[in-house]
């Protein structure tokens, strides 16, 4: 298939899936398996890291007024309640600290998930099942929590420490992960979203750069690992950057629309048709799978 098509269709895939509870790197494997796309390609695994960067700036701009606001009443907040501790920029730093330190000591354990299939498969299923056991129990109950800036310290550790689950486990999504845990916590469904994209910010930049700088230059550990012959050195000429530029692009204003979308549904719905959503393409992979062993890897 043409390298520009194959950009604008996982450019589609991971602006639709980034932020919502359903696992973009789920939807990429997969996508990438059905489309034949060499994964050991090292330009091809450096784009599906660099193309999340427009979902980053998406959210970014999505969000650009009120990340301002934030910044423009720290620490004490727009009502004058807030502390260096419990401002929003604080509990969403404290929650990234406490997500990255233990995914940081994790690395291992993340690479050797992260393209496992019956893992993903595992996983979107499990997950589907929480996440609506979550929401049905949440929504039954009063919420202590309907604005960010009325979030405790406490809930901000517990939602950071959820998401490290989302890096060890590929297919459990961050957004599920973070939206379940703010719930469990007495958060309702638009304030643990919203918290959930805030969140997204620092932890998907820091977790691309991480990827990305890896991709380009990786570390003497990497070639023991991996063999100095499985890390071909990644050639860019004219026709990958466009490649790459259109999956950009394309990711940017999928995700833009998918987040303004999201929000207004979560406002009068919930989240359980995502969950049998994740339920229903766990179940096909892991039959799939079994059924048909090798094929789609």
């Amino acid at each position: 298939m043409n390298a520009y098509i194959l950009s604008i269709i996982l450019g589609i895939v991971e602006g639709l899936t980034e932020f919502l509870p359903v696992s973009s790197t789920a939807h990429l494997r997969i996508t990438e398996a059905l489309l034949h796309i060499p994964l050991a390609d090292p330009f091809w695994k450096m784009y599906t890291i660099v193309i999340q960067l427009g979902a980053i700036l998406a959210l970014l701009l999505f969000f650009l007024l009120r990340i301002v606001r934030y910044f423009h009443t720290f620490p004490q907040g727009e009502r004058g309640d807030k502390t260096w501790l419990t401002h929003p920029i604080s509990l969403t730093l404290i929650a990234f600290v406490c997500t990255a330190l233990p995914a940081k000591l994790l690395t291992k354990k993340i690479g050797e998930n992260l393209e496992n299939m019956t893992v993903i498969a595992l996983a979107l299923l499990i997950g589907g099942i929480i996440m609506w056991a979550v929401d049905f129990w949440a929504s039954r109950r009063e919420p202590s929590t309907t604005h960010v800036e009325d979030m405790t310290l406490p809930q901000a550790i517990w939602i950071g420490i959820c998401q490290v689950l989302s890096a060890v486990v590929p297919g459990t999504s961050r957004s599920m992960s973070t939206i379940a845990a703010g719930q469990i916590v007495g958060m309702d469904r638009p304030a643990a979203l919203e918290f959930s994209f805030l969140l997204s910010i620092p932890t998907m930049m820091a977790a691309t750069g991480y990827s990305l700088l890896k991709a380009i230059h990786p570390s003497a550990k990497d070639i023991a690992a991996q063999g100095a012959e499985a890390l071909t050195p990644l050639v860019m000429g004219p026709e990958r950057w466009i490649v790459l530029i259109i999956g950009m692009a394309v990711s940017f204003v999928v995700a833009y629309v998918v987040v303004a979308w999201f929000l207004s549904w979560v406002r009068t719905r919930g989240f359980a048709i995502f969950a049998i959503y994740r339920i229903i393409v766990g179940a096909v992979i892991l039959y799939w799978l079994h059924a048909h062993p090798g094929v789609l890897l």
